[in-house]
C-alpha cells in the first residue's frame, strides 16, 4: 500500500484490516509486552535517511501534491533543502501551515495552497498561484490519495468514486494543467502509485484500479511529451510507515513506541526481503532521484521500491 496524504474511512472496524487481521494480534502483544513502552518502540525504530547534501534542485519550481504528512510531506522538505522552490497542496490547513513554517525556519522556500485534487477548480488555482509567484513549472510530484478499503459489493458508488477520483482523476487533473506549462522547457512528473498495481490483497479493489490505473496514464502520458522534453514516470512504494496506514489501522490514537512494535512484527512476515517498512524519507529521496537531472533518459517507467514485498511469488 503507499501511503499520501489522508484517508476516507466509514469506521474504524472497516478499515482495521488494512495489513491484515494478524496485525491486531500483534498489536496486542506488543502493547501487552510494553511495560515503560519505550525501549520496544526504539527497537522496532527504521534506519533514517540521510539528506543528500546536493543541490539538484536549485532555483526549480516544483509542486508537490499531497504534501501534508507522509511520503509527500517529506518530498516537499526535501525538495526545499535542495534548494527547490517548493508549492505544495492538501486539504488540511493547520499541517500546511505548519509544514511551511518547518521548510521556511530551515531556509527553505515554500509556499502551502489549500487545494483538493478531487477539484479541478482547485487544482488549476494551485498550478496558477505556482506560476504567479515563480513565473514557471519544473518539476510536480502528484501524490495525493486516499483508500476506503472493503469487500467489492459493499461499496457505495460514491465511495468507489471517491477513490478514484482523488488516486486517478486527481493526478489526471494535475497533469493536464502541470504539462502546458513544462512544453516549452521541458520538465518532470513523478506519480505515486503502490505496490498494490503489481500485488493486491482483498478488500482494495478501488485502490488497486486507481494505482493499476495510474501506470497506463503515465506511460501513455510518456510517450506523448517526451518531444517535448517532459519525462513522466511512476513511483511504486511498497507499505511506508506514514499517518496515512495507520489511521487505515485504526491506530492514530495509540502511542508511539506500540505502534512502532506492530509495523515491524507485521513487516517481518509480510515484506519479503528487508522485513521491514519504508520510512517516507526513503520514498520520497526515491522520488527526488527521479525528478532530478540524473536520469534523463527515464521516462515512462514503473519502479518499484518496496523492500522485496512483490518480488517472491506467491
Amino acid at each position: 500500500m503507499t501511503e499520501t496524504e489522508h484517508s476516507t474511512m466509514a469506521s474504524p472496524l472497516k478499515r482495521r484490516h488494512l495489513v491484515g487481521g494478524a496485525m491486531l494480534g500483534m498489536l496486542a502483544s506488543a502493547v501487552g509486552g510494553l511495560v515503560g513502552g519505550v525501549a520496544l518502540g526504539q527497537g522496532a525504530a527504521l534506519p533514517q535517511q540521510k539528506p543528500s547534501g546536493r543541490q539538484r534542485f536549485t532555483d526549480k519550481v516544483i509542486i508537490v501534491t499531497g504534501g501534508t504528512s507522509g511520503i509527500g510531506r517529506a518530498a516537499a522538505v526535501m525538495f526545499a533543502a535542495e534548494g527547490g522552490k517548493v508549492v505544495f497542496c492538501g486539504r488540511n490547513v493547520e499541517r500546511g501551515a505548519k509544514v511551511e513554517d518547518e521548510i521556511k525556519a530551515g531556509g527553505g522556500d515554500a509556499a502551502f495552497v489549500r487545494a483538493d485534487v478531487r477539484n479541478e477548480a482547485e487544482v488549476k488555482a494551485l498550478v496558477d498561484k505556482t506560476i504567479d509567484l515563480h513565473g514557471r513549472l519544473d518539476v510536480a510530484f502528484n501524490n495525493a490519495g486516499i483508500s476506503i478499503e472493503k469487500p467489492l459489493h459493499q461499496y457505495s458508488a460514491a465511495e468507489f468514486d471517491d477513490v478514484i477520483n482523488t488516486d486517478l482523476r486527481g493526478v489526471f487533473l494535475s497533469m493536464k494543467y502541470q504539462i502546458p506549462h513544462m512544453m516549452q522547457k521541458g520538465g518532470s512528473i513523478v506519480v505515486t502509485s503502490s505496490s498494490n498495481a503489481i500485488a493486491t490483497t482483498a478488500k482494495r479493489s478501488a485502490y488497486s484500479a486507481a494505482k493499476r490505473g495510474l501506470v497506463g496514464m503515465v506511460q501513455a502520458a510518456a510517450l506523448e511529451y517526451a518531444q517535448h522534453g517532459i519525462r513522466i514516470n511512476t513511483l511504486i512504494p511498497g507499505t511506508t510507515d506514514t499517518p496515512f496506514i495507520r489511521r487505515l489501522a485504526g491506530m492514530e490514537n495509540l502511542p508511539d513506541a506500540a505502534w512502532h512494535v506492530a509495523i515491524a512484527q507485521w513487516a517481518k512476515s509480510h515484506v519479503p526481503g528487508m522485513q521491514r517498512v519504508a520510512t517516507a524519507e526513503e520514498i520520497a529521496a526515491f522520488a527526488l532521484a527521479l525528478a532530478s537531472d540524473d536520469h534523463p533518459y527515464t521516462t515512462g517507467g514503473q519502479f518499484v521500491v518496496d523492500g522485496g514485498k512483490t518480488a517472491q511469488a506467491g
